[in-house]
């Protein structure tokens, strides 16, 4: 493998990682659900009720953020907000940092979302049409999506460049390469970086309806009888810093952060592009200084939907050429449900645990080989695998691309 600091910048690792979706509080559950197989997706629930034609979903189960979340701080964050400070609490814990340790000016806050407070949004429009009441008086503080990145800078005294991303579905992988970059320059020297979303809420569901892309029944990724995704919710955040940072305090990361890559295909707002998913990928192999057989996994975009099936595979197999055929490729969203812009920060978190234990996750309620979909698609169950260097790729409405590598950190 080359070295990923072939541009002279510094190399970057993630030393701790916080998950909170539908397999509940921990990274580590979120893992074991991908790992076993176990899908997330349940019966739809909503604080009103529901006429749509989709009845599930793969919600947070059972989370109460006053358990989590300081009383003075819980009034000014959304629900995808709640979830983002539970996961960064896990995340800076396992970086062993405590809440003062990277306060300052050298540490950044960059956090992505597709939606923002859609919760608080939706709470608000109910209140004036419906109720003809006014919305909740902290409602624009808490439905922006920069109240995220603010709330979780004043949590860790972070000053360093603070923002949100809004890239649709790449958010949290966007911000994760950014924020290596950030460091990689020597702009910061820690960042606190990944992405939330919780718009599992009747009008998101419905508007999603609407586009014709989501399944009644069970989510099947380049699977033949794939009729779809299933939405999600949660949050995903990570600590990334220097290697000779991590080192120097005696601790040992999660992997390296090697490579990102972003494109846009500036093309169909809604349709994926061949041109510009296989550019990212090969921009991000270009960044790490790496060459696709050094690639032991992927973590597909994969959500279930015809076109970005088969364009994803078409994409891996433009770079990857034959060995595109060999590499072993998983979609979680059956797991995770598709989290919108947290979708990439879970995918990343099932990535970075497929590198630490040497074994793919498994693509779930796959029924047949799809001919239009040639890769190695990991079937229903997980499979040991000696794995070097992984990808998780990110590919977003509007034609927003971000691929991220990970690898063994030195």
């Amino acid at each position: 493998m080359a070295d990923s600091r072939a541009d002279g910048g510094r190399r970057v690792v993630i030393s701790g990682m916080g998950a909170v979706c539908a397999s509940g509080v921990g990274a580590r559950k979120l893992w074991e659900a991908a790992c076993d197989g176990v899908s997330q997706v349940r019966e739809l629930k909503t604080e009103r009720p529901y006429d749509g034609r989709i009845k599930i979903a793969a919600q947070v189960p059972d989370f109460d953020p006053a358990e989590y979340i300081e009383p003075e701080v819980l009034p000014f964050c959304d629900p995808f907000t709640q979830f983002a400070v539970v996961a960064a609490d896990e995340a800076m814990a396992q970086a062993g940092f405590g809440r003062m340790d990277i306060a300052g000016p050298r540490t950044a806050v960059i956090l992505g979302t597709g939606i923002g407070g859609m919760t608080t949004i939706e709470d608000g429009i109910y209140k004036y049409y419906v109720e003809h009441t006014r919305p909740e008086t902290l409602s624009v503080p808490k439905l922006i999506p920069s109240a995220m990145p603010t709330t979780i800078g004043a949590r860790f005294k972070a000053l360093g460049p603070t923002f949100a991303i809004g890239s649709a579905c790449s958010s949290a992988s966007q911000s994760v390469g950014l924020g290596m970059q950030m460091i990689r320059s020597g702009m910061v020297d820690k960042a606190i970086v990944g992405g939330a979303e919780a718009c599992v809420i009747n009008a998101t569901i419905r508007a999603w309806e609407g586009l014709r892309v989501m399944t009644p029944n069970l989510c099947r990724p380049f699977s033949k009888g794939r009729n779809g995704m299933s939405l999600g919710e949660g949050a995903a955040v990570f600590v990334l810093e220097t290697a000779e940072s991590a080192r120097a305090r005696g601790h040992e990361p999660l992997c390296e952060l090697a490579g990102y890559g972003t494109t846009s295909d500036a093309k169909d707002p809604v349709r994926p592009d061949l041109d510009g998913a296989s550019s990212c990928i090969s921009a991000a192999l270009a960044d790490a200084g790496l060459t696709p057989r050094d690639i032991h996994y992927i973590n597909a975009h994969g959500t279930a939907t015809h076109a970005n099936d088969i364009t994803e595979s078409e994409a891996i197999l433009r770079v990857f050429a034959d060995y595109g055929r060999e590499v072993p490729v998983s979609s979680t969203k059956p797991i995770h449900g598709h989290a919108l812009g947290a979708s990439g920060g879970l995918e990343l978190a099932i990535t970075i645990h497929a590198l630490r234990e040497q074994t793919v996750p498994p693509t779930i309620n796959f029924l047949e080989h799809d001919p239009r979909c040639p890769i190695d698609a990991v079937p229903n169950v997980a499979r040991p695998h000696s794995i070097g260097a992984a990808m998780s790729n990110s590919f977003a409405f509007g034609g927003i691309n971000a691929v991220l590598i990970v690898r063994h950190a030195a």
